[in-house]
């Protein structure tokens, strides 16, 4: 931001002189905001007291919040925008920066027009008379308003451009003024003699309403008269005046505690500046508050303070000292304004938040002062003084700031709810009891205010939010999402208890093994649909061994498989492993994937046959057009783009290529996972499935499911309620669940002998529809005749019981597959029961041919071997 350092900044000056002068201006004759006498007129002294401590209750609350993100680092140019940017992120924070700029843009058109308003009061002729008389020599009009409005930004401009250094003499000096000013009213208490006025203000027509007030000098009687309450009409507004009516007003003359905070850049140590500056800005304006209330109900009767809200200079010892005070605490405001709303809007255009527009208000001189966002500011004061008045926009700016130190407190809060470790500034006055309550306090005091105004700056509050998200600007602040998810998930993980998991609300949570996601896209997109709001991981496993490396090779790959997870739309994690073989990693992955109740309970691998796999990303086009990558997500890749991610994973393999993995060495894996209770799943043939991708719209209408619930490699076995058959059961009903399978139509397979003399099968024909009901499954049921196919199996010999892996005939293996093509030809996938495998190595090959013969074919198919029970009949 700016290099520009003043050491008389970095006593907290800049705050405290825009506090002191924003009280003492809002009590000039044109305007009531603030007036002592106008809220001890109306309110009394103990209702204007209480209103004094509600206000800077809410007020303290917040800058609780700005002293404790202050000291919690180095804090940049923007002020409120940088605190809130890099708490709650860009959106947030780019949205409350653009309207705390406007609110200051208008807030210095509003001082403006008030300085010239008082300037005309005193020095104006009057607009019935073309003759000037005394000092009264400026005319008055409306394109005159403007003009010395003009020359009065003008000046501020000058000051602005020349840099903070000549700004903080300037408001240095102006408050040893206003200070000046200040202690000549407290004289003039004792100083003055007791006096009556007349007053006369002109009523509806042609009516004129006269007064008599005095003032009594300090007086007990007096003091006793301004203790209640007394609402009644305001002349300035023609409106009765009520409790909210009137703390509302005074309360806008308390929101410039941001005033130094603003001037974040400008300060050599902002760390020490803000919290000091604005804490003595505070008590200093406080003080003055309750002394001046005070003064004023002991010395003046309710007549002068409803009916004059400029009595002061009357009873001065020398009027022109409140005059006086008046000019330069307006001029100082307006100077504030535009030197902060400038800050504001030089680190916006920094962070390229609203992109060319803002462009040039990042440029800054050689000392660092940011001369175009200066004169940014200076245009658009400039047209708001075009307004002429801004009585409405007054409520508005209010309600902005509000917006502001709500969305203050909200960053302080998020910070101290995550919890992070480098969350410890050095104030500690704080707690997320008083973040909480300051935002409570600013959100009710916006709708007391102006309930429309307010609501209509919460839903533009929305609409930037809605708009930065749209353009999604890169920031590398960090998230404090990301910490404050971290903390609830911790804390909900830990209640997540183990031993309390019971069988009705299983849910699937996989461990996808993934060796090239170019060849396995499709597998990784049907597993999407299957998890049912599971845990859901893509595991892989790099070959190597970590003592012959110089460092870990997988930490630097979890960025691409990040990005293909976000390519791909899925909800998935990712975790990688570094192993000398596949078998070993995969146990690896499946005991220490996961954290605590959020552990894998099923295993699914791609299919191992020596088929040449295609490559997914040259088939679909957001791998393919980097022009989509430009346009849909810009830089938002986290260093990582399309050209690296497909250069980062290697081309698939060819026939000749060499296998990672031997056969023993995969149904090594299938033996592992179910020794470990997990469940497992052998996919094949999905990349011919189509329609799985996340701008999809396909709902599965046109889609069957088919299911095979019994072994097909043991005819003898016609038990359709084991563990394994209803886990596969329950598999195809959830992918029945799932949006792109929702409307599928899902067919039960039922093998039976029909020629054999048992007909059994009848009679678990009915057992199996009325299980099917319990289960809350629909589906429809068919019956298939495989005697023919049975013929064909090797029968034991008598006395022997049969193997669960012995050798079966190429024409049984060639009949069950011809069975299946013959059912299942158009199903959109298919559920097959999945053998145990054998407990020797030497059988492997056996077992996978076997498999591949059955599954040769199909169509995109998964083998499914289910070892805990998942179905649960009873409420």
């Amino acid at each position: 931001m700016s290099n520009e350092r003043t050491p008389l900044i970095t006593t907290g000056v800049c705050g405290l002189t825009a506090v002191a002068c924003g009280a003492v201006s809002d009590g000039s004759p044109e305007s009531s905001s603030g007036s002592p006498s106008f809220v001890v007129g109306h309110a009394g002294l103990l209702q204007g007291i209480l209103m004094v401590i509600v206000a800077y209750t809410i007020i303290s609350l917040t800058i609780l919040s700005i002293c404790a993100i202050s000291t919690n680092g180095a804090i940049q140019g923007g002020g409120a925008y940088y605190m809130i940017s890099r708490s709650l992120g860009p959106e947030f924070g780019g949205s409350i920066g653009l309207m705390f700029f406007l609110a200051k843009v208008c807030a210095c058109g509003e001082y403006v027009l008030g300085l010239v308003e008082a300037i005309l009061d005193v020095f104006g002729a009057d607009p019935e008379s073309h003759v000037s008389e005394g000092v009264r020599v400026l005319t008055q009009g409306y394109w005159y308003t403007v003009l010395y409005s003009a020359a009065v930004l003008l000046l501020c401009l000058l000051v602005c451009l020349v840099g903070a250094h000549i700004y903080s003499r300037t408001a240095f000096i102006i408050l040893l003024v206003v200070t000046v000013s200040l202690l000549s009213i407290f004289i003039s208490s004792v100083a003055v003699k007791p006096q009556e006025f007349n007053i006369t203000h002109k009523g509806p027509g042609n009516q004129t309403f006269r007064y008599n007030a005095s003032y009594t000098g300090f007086s007990a009687a007096t003091l006793r008269n301004n203790l209640g309450s007394a609402y009644s009409l305001d002349y300035s507004t023609n409106t009765v005046m009520s409790f909210a009516t009137v703390f509302a007003v005074m309360f806008t003359s308390c929101t410039g505690i941001m005033a130094g905070a603003n001037m974040s850049g400008d300060l050599k140590t902002p760390s020490v500046s803000i919290p000091k500056g604005t804490i003595v800005a505070v008590f200093y304006t406080f003080t003055v508050y309750v002394l001046l209330f005070i003064l004023v109900s002991a010395t003046c009767d309710r007549t002068l303070l409803i009916q004059d809200y400029g009595f002061l200079q009357r009873i001065n010892i020398w009027p022109p000292f409140v005059t006086v005070g008046i000019f330069c605490a307006s001029l100082s405001a307006a100077m504030c304004s535009m030197i902060g709303a400038s800050r504001i809007l030089h680190a916006l255009a920094l962070d390229h938040l609203f992109g060319l527009p803002l462009a040039p208000a990042a440029i800054t001189s050689a000392s660092g002062n940011p001369w175009v966002a200066v004169l940014y500011t200076w245009a658009l004061a400039q047209c708001v003084v075009f307004a002429g008045q801004l009585n409405a926009v007054a409520s508005l700016v209010t309600v902005f700031y509000l917006l502001a130190y709500a969305a203050v407190d909200l960053a302080c809060l998020a910070l101290e709810w995550a919890s992070a470790p480098n969350f410890r500034p050095t104030f500690q006055l704080f707690s997320w009891h008083t973040c909480l309550l300051g935002i409570l306090s600013c959100l009710v005091m916006m709708f007391v205010i102006n309930p429309v105004y307010s609501s209509g700056s919460i839903v533009l509050l929305l609409l930037l939010l809605l708009f930065l998200h749209y353009r999604s600007p890169t920031s590398s602040w960090g998230y404090i999402s990301q910490a404050l998810i971290f903390h609830q998930v911790r804390k909900y993980l830990l209640m997540l208890d183990v031993r309390k998991d019971h069988v009705k609300f299983w849910r699937p949570q996989v461990l996808l093994m993934v060796a090239n996601p170019r060849s396995s896209c499709q597998l990784i997109l049907f597993v999407n649909q299957l998890k049912k709001g599971g845990l859901y991981v893509l595991g892989h496993v790099q070959l190597g061994d970590l003592d012959s490396l110089p460092s870990d090779p997988v930490q630097q790959q979890y960025n691409f498989w990040l990005s293909l997870v976000d390519k791909l739309g899925v909800k998935a994690f990712v975790d990688l492993t570094l192993s000398p073989s596949v078998r070993q990693g995969t146990q690896h992955l499946l005991r220490i994937t996961g954290l605590g109740g959020m552990k894998p309970n099923m295993l699914i691998l791609g299919f191992y046959d020596s088929s040449t796999p295609e490559d997914f990303f040259l088939q679909d086009a957001a791998f393919c057009d980097s022009s989509i990558e430009r346009g849909s997500e810009g830089e938002y890749n986290f260093g990582v783009d399309l050209p690296s991610l497909q250069a980062h994973f290697p081309p698939v393999r060819h026939v000749e290529s060499p296998r990672w993995l031997s056969p023993e060495e995969y149904i090594g894996i299938v033996s592992d996972a179910i020794k470990m209770n997990k469940n497992v799943c052998l996919g094949r043939y999905f990349f011919q499935l189509e329609g799985e991708g996340k701008d999809s719209k396909v709902d599965g209408s046109e889609r069957t499911i088919d299911v095979w619930p019994l072994n097909l490699l043991q005819p003898g076995s016609r038990d359709y309620e084991d563990v394994c058959s209803l886990f596969l059961l329950q598999m195809a009903c959830v992918l029945n669940m799932s949006g792109k399978w929702r409307y599928a139509r899902m067919r039960i397979f039922l093998n039976v002998e029909t020629e054999s003399s048992d007909q059994g099968w009848v009679v678990n024909e009915e057992t199996f529809r009325e299980l099917l009901k319990k289960l809350r499954i629909r589906a429809s049921i068919k019956i298939v005749p495989w005697d023919s196919v049975v013929q064909h199996h090797t029968q034991p010999e008598a006395g022997h019981p049969a193997e669960p892996n012995q050798a079966l005939s190429d024409d049984f293996l060639s009949a069950v597959n011809c069975m299946l093509v013959d059912h299942s030809s158009q199903a959109a996938v298919r559920f097959l029961y999945l053998p145990r495998p054998p407990a020797h190595h030497s059988q492997a090959q056996q077992y996978l041919s076997q498999l591949e013969a059955v599954t040769n074919g199909l169509g995109p198919t998964l083998l499914i071997h289910g070892v805990t029970p998942v179905t649960y009949t009873d409420l």
